[in-house]
């Protein structure tokens, strides 16, 4: 959907956000959607980074119990 925008697009929507929001708030809108963003990235990492750990946890576990059988 965000992929057909092009320039034109990205244009208008920004003279539409400049004429309802007025230039004075565009700079706070701007830094809160840019800490979100990078909340969310902070997120997403940490989570990437559990599942990574958990599932090297569980390959270790495994590589124990093979130890012990063999």
């Amino acid at each position: 959907m965000l992929s057909n925008i092009g320039i034109p697009g990205l244009v208008i929507v920004l003279v539409i956000a400049l004429i309802i929001f007025g230039p004075s708030k565009l700079p706070e809108i701007g830094r809160a959607i840019g800490r979100t963003l990078s909340e969310f990235k902070s997120a997403t990492k940490g989570l990437v980074n559990d599942t990574e750990k958990e599932e090297e946890n569980e390959n270790k576990a495994a590589l124990r119990a093979v130890k012990k059988e063999g």
